[in-house]
């Protein structure tokens, strides 16, 4: 007999019982056998377009953690962020300040439930879609949900903070 591996991480699970979303969220997690760590790998698993990925970025605003969502397609403009957090600098977060303030690995980190209370700023983008797909705690594991309700869980405020291409 096979032990069959948890669809979510359990920090990720916990976090939509306490938030009341577990009988929604839960089966309509979806694994994948491949990992789909990069926004190009889940979009590709889901059959989606890889603007409804929504990526969960963290960043260190002057050392504090800060998470950006941003859509798959997207770069974040680290000075749109600085601006927006009237910080004097930002750079993108090492592997274990992510697993440190998260609880996740990079790659699987999903737009809440996470081990320490962040900033969250959330790309207006994402809002351009019906349905977004997020990590659920690891790398093989997505969730669908719609835009607003995923930022509104997560604490996020809207903002613009996308790389814009010349």
């Amino acid at each position: 007999m096979t032990v069959q591996e948890p669809v979510a991480h359990p920090r990720f699970a916990q976090a939509l019982e306490d938030l009341g979303l577990a009988s929604n969220v839960l089966p309509s997690i979806r694994r994948f056998p491949e990992a789909t760590r990069t926004a190009t790998e889940a979009a590709a698993a889901i059959g989606c377009e890889l603007s409804q990925i929504c990526k969960s970025l963290i960043f260190a605003a002057d050392g504090v953690p800060v998470l950006v969502l941003m859509d798959g397609a997207s770069r974040v403009d680290v000075e749109l962020v600085r601006r927006e957090l009237c910080a004097a600098k930002v750079t993108r977060a090492k592997a274990d300040l992510v697993r440190e303030t998260t609880g996740y690995a990079i790659g699987g980190v999903p737009p809440f439930g996470h081990r320490t209370r962040t900033r969250v700023l959330a790309d207006r983008s994402l809002l351009d879609h019906a349905t977004v797909w997020a990590a659920a705690g690891t790398p093989y594991a997505v969730f669908p949900m719609d835009p607003k309700s995923l930022i509104a869980h997560a604490g996020g405020t809207v903002v613009d903070v996308r790389e814009l291409s010349e």
